[in-house]
């Protein structure tokens, strides 16, 4: 079987993304701090996908991701998930061996 797209693999993390944001936004205190992850965090995967999306993801990648986001989508505590925020992108960043200009 063929490796996926980073393409696919970054619309995947987008989407966890999305909903560990959703899931810290219910912080009324965090809410600005979780909006802004959320937009940084997103135009960076965005970023990446927008470079290259189309090219094969590397050997190894969208397991390395499939784990982290399946670990994300876990997560039922809305402090925890606010953590995940930054710390999810970075996991998705290293498995495609990418890091986009900030």
């Amino acid at each position: 079987m063929a490796e996926p797209t980073i393409e696919d693999l970054l619309v995947r993390a987008i989407a966890a993304l999305g909903a560990l944001a959703d899931l810290g936004e219910t912080v009324e205190d965090e809410w600005q701090y979780v909006t802004d992850l959320r937009t940084v965090w997103g135009a960076r995967l965005g970023a990446i996908a927008g470079a290259g999306g189309a090219s094969a993801a590397p050997p190894g990648a969208a397991r390395a991701i499939d784990t982290v986001l399946e670990e994300a989508s876990l997560i039922t505590d809305p402090h925890r998930a606010i953590d995940w925020l930054s710390t999810m992108p970075q996991v998705v960043h290293l498995a495609l061996g990418v890091w986009p200009a900030s």
